[in-house]
């Protein structure tokens, strides 16, 4: 079985009803879902006007066998320094938490279920089949 980590934007579309999304959900093994992905969805939420429904929701999705917290670990931080040096180096920085994400997907293996193209930038990185295509 595959393994998974999702974007904000990708969390975003699946609850706004993305079959992309979806499919890419049911496929997967294990879904990985990163505390600096809930950092960046719990301040939409704070942002919006139904925060309660937003979190209810999130804490459902949560809840789902499949899915697992990903926490930052001591070679999620190598692996971010490595990722960023080298994005610095090659002039193509791309945006803090992005960095932190990608590290992760590398760290577990996972695909990075996303819809922001600047991760195509990133050696080494999986991508999921969609973004992986558009190439």
């Amino acid at each position: 079985m595959s393994r998974i980590i999702l974007d904000t934007n990708a969390v975003s579309s699946f609850f706004s009803g993305s079959r992309e999304i979806m499919t890419s959900l049911e496929e997967a093994g294990t879904i990985f879902m990163s505390v600096i992905v809930m950092g960046e969805l719990y301040a939409g939420f704070h942002g919006g006007s139904q925060f309660k429904r937003n979190r209810d929701y999130l804490h459902a999705f949560l809840k789902k066998p499949a899915v697992k917290m990903l926490a930052v670990s001591d070679e999620t931080a190598e692996i971010f320094g490595s990722i960023k040096h080298r994005l610095r180096e090659a002039g193509t920085p791309i945006p803090i938490n992005d960095v932190w994400l990608a590290a992760q997907a590398m760290e577990t293996g996972a695909k990075l279920v996303t819809y922001d193209r600047h991760f195509l930038l990133v050696p080494g990185l999986r991508l999921w089949d969609e973004m992986e295509s558009g190439r």
